[in-house]
């Protein structure tokens, strides 16, 4: 294992990459999918599960988490790692997009976001030096530079507030981060869908310096033709020798997509929200398991697929148990839905080493539009 983070870029094919991220934990190999793990658990896996459906990292929440159970409390028991029985690396997000998306009564100043929990209604106040300081009690090996997100749609000018904002904060986030070998610090770009913006950021970003690049800003209500729009260009923006992670993003096309244009890290709770609704990702697009033709059909959810789930049990078992509302229903949905997630990780990785992710990408949307076959 490295004694310090790094990334090397092993192949590309036109602007997709392929490479692996090491870190003191343990390798991350790129394109990667960082299933979510909100409050410390991946929801209905256990975490050797997650880490046999091919994920190298997971994602943490610094809102979350600092809410309950205080990152003071993880620390005294050793650190997230040991808390939630998962030895390989973390990232954590800053928490500036949850503040702004689940906090109450917010007062956004200079300093930082004073806001009261969505749990209990205490008082909170979360600042650039707080987030190093609640991430460094968590012990990740990816901090996340404290931002402010603004939801789409929303005016050019209160955009370029917020960019401004966070680029100040990254700067305050960097110097509070200092000197933590073993551990990286990304920047995140902001800007919305205003290529100026976003060029101002990526600047400003350069300009201090940071072990890997996110994209932030995006997935927030703009549509993925917007989406594709800014990342038609913004990853170019980003240093060619640094990891770049889009930022909650997002469906199976969008990861597709987002690799094609130099994407290298994306997180999202579509997988494990999915399973938990009923909902499963296959290679012909999205099968509702409480549709009542499943009710008698025993072919398992993806006949190409070889998780545990699809291995073991028919579309009849999982109607049946998601209707009954057992537990186990969000546990083999879920389980199947992370497996898909890293399997197309895993062939876009392939593909880029091949130089053929042109002739993947058009496979991949060719099944999809044939959909989901129904039962003879």
């Amino acid at each position: 294992m490295a004694d310090r983070f790094s990334f090397t870029l092993l192949a590309t094919d036109g602007a997709a990459r392929t490479g692996v991220i090491r870190t003191p934990r343990g390798e991350i190999r790129t394109p990667a999918f960082m299933p979510v793990g909100t409050a410390g658990t991946v929801k209905a896996m256990l975490p050797e599960s997650v880490r046999a459906t091919g994920a190298d990292i997971l994602l943490g929440n610094t809102y979350h988490l600092m809410l309950r159970p205080g990152a003071e409390r993880i620390a005294r028991l050793g650190g997230l790692h040991r808390f939630m029985n998962w030895d390989r690396p973390i990232l954590t997000d800053s928490g500036g997009f949850q503040v702004m998306s689940l906090a109450e009564l917010r007062k956004l100043t200079e300093d930082g976001v004073t806001f009261r929990s969505h749990i209990d209604g205490a008082r909170h106040h979360l600042s650039p030096e707080r987030s190093m300081e609640i991430q460094r009690l968590l012990g990740s090996d990816i901090v996340m530079c404290f931002d402010e997100c603004p939801a789409l749609p929303a005016p050019e000018a209160e955009v370029a507030r917020a960019m401004r904002l966070s680029m100040r904060w990254a700067e305050r986030s960097k110097a509070a981060f200092g000197d933590r070998p073993g551990q990286a610090l990304f920047g995140i770009m902001q800007g919305g869908v205003t290529r100026e913006l976003r060029e101002e950021s990526a600047e400003a970003l350069k300009a201090i310096g940071f072990d890997g690049y996110a994209i932030g800003g995006l997935a927030v209500g703009e549509g993925q033709e917007a989406m594709f729009g800014v990342l038609d260009y913004a990853p170019a923006l980003l240093p060619a020798d640094r990891p770049r992670y889009l930022m909650g993003v997002g469906k199976p096309d969008d990861i597709v997509g987002a690799v094609l244009r130099g994407v290298d890290m994306m997180d999202c709770v579509l997988p494990t929200r999915s399973g938990r609704t009923g909902q499963a990702f296959t290679r012909r697009g999205v099968v509702n398991i409480r549709n009542a033709r499943h009710a008698e059909d025993p072919r398992p959810l993806d006949e190409d697929c070889a998780c545990p789930t699809c291995r073991g049990y028919s579309r009849a078992y999982l109607h049946h148990v998601f209707r009954a509302g057992e537990i186990i229903a969000a546990m083999l949905m879920t389980w199947h839905n992370l497996h898909y997630y890293q399997e197309l990780m895993a062939g876009l990785r392939e593909a880029i080493a091949a130089g053929r992710l042109a002739a993947f990408a058009a496979a991949f949307h060719a099944r999809r539009a044939e959909g989901d076959i129904p039962p003879l």
